[in-house]
């Protein structure tokens, strides 16, 4: 068996195909609603008094962040490896013909999968087995590539528990305790979920989970209510910093010091305090000091907890509202990636009692998330995750995928971060 080119096998396959086999690709079915056009800007419409009297609309810039842009395409060929990995993996052979990735994969991306195993031949390799012109192209994991690949199931036993605690932790958030397995579904690989979770995962743990039908729909169910898991990912950064403030007022008495506290309002909007979200606006946001004032009260303002039942407050409160972007963020913080596309955040609108203008809260709420288009789907950001285009914190199995593909060596990845450059991925 020898390397082989699968440049000649492009033109063949090409040819030889025809076009009533074509298949379109599923795997993204958000892209026909995409809320805004590809450009350099988001424009959203206000209404604003003009000095003749008269309203009229006007745009409003959406700062882009092209850090968090580039984050998205750096996901593009990262995302086309793994899937590679995974159907030459799920074969009984360990490999698969080129001839027939368009069968998996679709007409349209086989040619994107093909172009993956050209340039990366560290981690795929093509071959004939007969050694004839005329033999099938095949393509597996090298060596090295099969033997970290035999390190994901060590990964997915560490992901096990994080998994039990993020969907026990979304079923406590939601009206009834209860989401439909459908919709769970939808954000399987944003959680990190196995395909086949539902009956891999959910019967393992009885005291967690049930599946009831309900009006002739499944729903996934919560058995039991932890009060320690009803502690937001925000609450317990704030528990962190809270407690290191006390060491350093500490030293400071200790020392003879003054606690001299700026009376200045805070020039980024950020505030220590129980109910503060960590801000972030974009370079080219200048708020003024009315601005920064309404942002500094409103980061005061205490608001109900997202795990308490959202029946219980009305939505036009301002509390609710604050409670409402809450929700949004702890959603955002119990995904790998602490981003989701804007429509299946839509999706759980009726379970967690969503705003009914979501994008118009997402955008409103700028310094905490980023909606951008890029790609071909909306894809919603928890800014504060992210350090430029890198993911800060790191989940196993996130850690294993960026092993995976950096075994690619080559420039494309952006392997830069603050942890092992083995850890992480991004191309």
């Amino acid at each position: 068996m020898h390397r082989l080119s699968i440049k000649p096998a492009l033109l063949q396959t090409m040819q030889s195909t025809p076009r009533k086999n074509m298949k379109p690709n599923n795997k993204f079915p958000e892209s026909s609603s995409n809320p805004f056009p590809e450009s350099s800007a988001l424009y959203i419409q206000i209404m604003r008094k003009s000095y003749g009297g008269a309203g009229r609309p006007k745009k409003k810039v959406y700062e882009r962040v092209s850090d968090l842009d580039r984050a998205v395409d750096l996901q593009k060929k990262p995302s086309i490896i793994l899937e590679l990995k995974n159907i030459i993996l799920n074969t009984k052979t360990h490999s698969i013909l080129i001839r027939d990735l368009e069968k998996e994969v679709g007409f349209v991306q086989k040619w994107n999968y093909m172009a993956v195993i050209e340039k990366y031949p560290a981690i795929f390799h093509a071959t004939k087995e007969s050694g004839g012109s005329g033999s099938p192209i095949m393509v597996k994991l090298t060596d090295k590539a099969q033997r970290v690949a035999a390190e994901e199931d060590d990964a997915k036993r560490l992901m096990e528990p994080i998994l039990v605690r993020s969907l026990r932790k979304l079923l406590m958030m939601s009206m009834d305790c209860r989401i439909p397995l459908e919709k769970i579904e939808l954000v399987k690989s944003e959680l990190g979920l196995p395909k086949d979770f539902s009956d891999s995962l959910i019967p393992k743990y009885p005291e967690f989970f049930s599946v009831r039908d309900v009006d002739g729909r499944s729903y996934l169910h919560l058995e039991s209510w932890d009060s320690s898991l009803a502690v937001t990912a925000r609450e317990e950064k704030f528990q962190i910093l809270a407690a290191t403030e006390a060491e350093k007022e500490k030293g400071v008495l200790d020392g003879g010091g003054r606690d001299k506290k700026a009376s200045r309002i805070s020039k980024d909007g950020n505030f220590f305090g129980p109910f503060a979200f960590r801000l972030n606006f974009p370079a080219g946001f200048r708020p003024n000091t009315k601005f920064l004032e309404e942002v500094e009260k409103w980061q005061k303002m205490p608001f109900p907890s997202p795990y308490l039942n959202g029946r219980r407050f009305d939505p036009a409160d301002p509390k609710a509202r604050k409670r409402a972007v809450g929700v949004l963020h702890e959603i955002l913080s119990l995904t790998m990636e602490k981003r989701m596309s804007s429509t299946q955040l839509d999706a759980f609108h009726a379970e967690y009692q969503l705003p009914s203008k979501l994008l118009l809260c997402l955008v409103k709420n700028h310094g905490i998330f980023y909606l951008t288009n890029k790609g071909v789907r909306s894809t919603v950001f928890l800014k504060e995750a992210y350090d430029g285009s890198n993911l800060i914190e790191k989940c196993p199995l996130l850690q294993f995928n960026d092993k995976f593909v950096s075994l690619g060596c080559r420039r494309d990845f952006n392997l830069s971060s603050s942890t092992a450059p083995s850890q992480h991925f991004g191309s």
